[in-house]
C-alpha cells in the first residue's frame, strides 16, 4: 500500500525544477535524527523510528530518513550489520494516512523539503521498506511492538527477527481495498507456509508473536526490555565473523531463492570462490590453528 500511495503522488503534483531538487538533496549521515535516529556501535548500525505518539507510522520525514539511513549503513565500510527497531509500544504502524492522503487527492501540494524529495526521488518508498534496496549487510528487526501494514513490510525486508510478546503482525490493506505494495504478496508467500501467507493477505487479519514464531517468521520472542539486548547479541557475534564472507552468502542466499537447484549452484559457486581468495579467508584458518581470535579487514 506504502509505495502505491507515493506512485500515485508522483503523478498527482509532478516533478519539481532541478534546482530545487538539488536543495532538497540527501542530508548529510549526522542529520538522522527526530523521528528516525541512526547510530553505529563499532560495527553495527542502528536505525530507530521514533515517532511513538504515531505509533512510527511512516510519514514522508520518515520515509527519506529511513531511505537514507538505509543507504548510509550500505555505503559505510565499518558497518557489518543492522538493527532497525521503534520507541514505544509499536514497532511500525504502515503509512501514515492523514498526511498521505490529501497528496493523493490533490488537496496538498508539497509543502516542506521531506514532500519534495519524496515527489523528486520516486525510489525513496522501496528504500524505505527494504524493497528493491539491497543494504549489502545483514539487518536484523529489534521489533518492539505491532508491525502492521507497511511495518509488517518493512520487517519482511530483514534478515532475522526479534520480538516482544505483545507484537501483532498482519498486512491489512485487503481490508481497505487497497493493495500491500511494498513487497508483501512476493515476500510472504516465501516466508511463510504458502496457505497461511495467503490466509494473512486476504483476510487482513493479525497474529501473536507466538504464532509468528511458531510459523517461522520471528527467530526469537522475549520480554520487550530484552528485545534490544537479544538483537544487539546477534548482531555482535555476526559483526565478529568475516565480514566478506558473511556478505557473499546472505547474497548467494538471497539470489538463489526460487532458482532452480542448477542455477543456483552456479549463482553460489560465482560468489563462493572469491571469498576464498580475501586475506580474512587465510587470517580465518590461521587464527584457529593459532588459538587466537581472528583480526578481520574486510579484504
Amino acid at each position: 500500500m506504502f509505495y502505491f500511495l507515493f506512485d500515485c503522488i508522483e503523478a498527482l503534483v509532478g516533478a519539481q525544477g532541478a534546482a530545487e531538487i538539488a536543495r532538497n538533496r540527501a542530508h548529510p549521515r549526522g542529520d538522522f535524527m527526530a523521528v528516525v535516529n541512526y547510530e553505529t556501535r563499532g560495527h553495527v548500525a542502528i536505525v530507530t523510528l521514533n515517532r511513538p505518539d504515531a505509533r512510527n507510522a511512516i510519514s514522508p520525514e520518515v520515509a527519506v530518513r529511513l531511505a537514507d539511513a538505509w543507504r548510509a549503513a550500505r555505503d559505510d565500510d565499518e558497518v557489518r550489520v543492522c538493527i532497525v527497531t521503534g520507541i514505544g509500544s509499536s514497532f511500525c504502524a504502515g503509512a501514515d494516512l492523514g498526511q498521505l492522503i490529501p497528496m493523493m487527492t490533490g488537496a496538498r501540494k508539497p509543502e516542506n523539503e521531506w514532500d519534495h524529495r519524496l515527489v523528486s526521488e520516486p525510489g525513496i518508498p522501496s528504500r524505505a521498506l527494504l524493497r528493491n534496496f539491497d543494504t549489502v549487510k545483514p539487518v536484523i528487526a529489534a521489533i518492539n511492538g505491532h508491525a502492521i501494514a507497511g511495518g509488517m513490510e518493512l520487517v519482511q525486508g530483514t534478515d532475522i527477527r526479534v520480538a516482544c510478546p505483545e507484537a501483532k503482525f498482519g498486512v491489512q490493506e485487503a481490508k481497505w481495498a487497497v493493495f500491500p505494495a511494498g513487497g508483501s504478496t512476493v515476500r510472504l508467500p516465501v516466508q511463510l507456509p504458502f496457505a497461511k501467507a495467503m490466509e494473512l493477505l486476504l483476510t487482513g487479519d493479525l497474529i501473536s508473536a507466538a504464532e509468528a514464531q511458531a510459523i517461522g517468521f520471528l527467530n526469537y520472542v522475549v520480554p520487550a526490555d530484552q528485545v534490544m539486548a537479544k538483537a544487539m547479541e546477534i548482531a555482535e557475534k555476526i559483526a565478529a565473523n568475516g565480514p566478506l564472507a558473511v556478505k557473499a552468502i546472505r547474497k548467494s542466499v538471497r539470489a538463489c531463492l526460487g532458482k532452480p537447484e542448477q542455477e543456483a549452484l552456479r549463482i553460489e559457486s560465482e560468489l563462493s570462490g572469491p571469498v576464498f581468495q580475501t586475506e580474512d579467508a587465510r587470517e580465518g584458518p590461521r587464527a584457529f590453528m593459532e588459538k587466537r581470535k581472528p583480526q578481520y579487514k574486510g579484504r
